[in-house]
């Protein structure tokens, strides 16, 4: 049997990752709430509830909201990430319902990175 060589991992990386991208189910956009007990008692919880609002009202339906626990930064919660199709990851802090529909609006809707907000661009990855 053949070894496996690095190159051939992550060529087999890059294709599961492609097949499992935002792209299936049609959808464009997905955006995590970080909920872990420290964002909940920054106000993630209100954060969640004006992304849905502003979804609902927009009517768009390629935009997929996920949850998580704590991202380990504590001191920025509320925490949220946008992952466009095709696009770095965004990860914005010290979030708020007001925010959260400004990112919406424009950074979801509009493709306009809010800057302001951002703490970091791109995932972590171990090398």
């Amino acid at each position: 049997m053949a070894k496996i060589k690095i190159e051939d991992l992550k060529k087999i990386k890059e294709k599961i990752k492609a097949e499992t991208s935002l792209r299936a189910g049609h959808l464009r956009v997905r955006v995590t709430v970080h909920m872990g007990t420290c964002g909940i008692a920054s106000g993630a919880r209100g954060v969640l509830d004006s992304l849905m609002k502003e979804i609902g009202a927009a009517g768009v339906a390629d935009v997929a909201v996920t949850t998580s626990g704590c991202a380990g930064i504590c001191s920025r919660e509320p925490l949220v990430t946008v992952e466009v199709l095709g696009e770095e990851p965004i990860k914005y802090e010290h979030m708020d319902p007001n925010k959260m529909r400004q990112v919406f609006k424009r950074h979801i809707l509009e493709g306009e990175i809010q800057t302001p907000f951002v703490m970091a661009r791109g995932s972590e990855q171990v090398k």
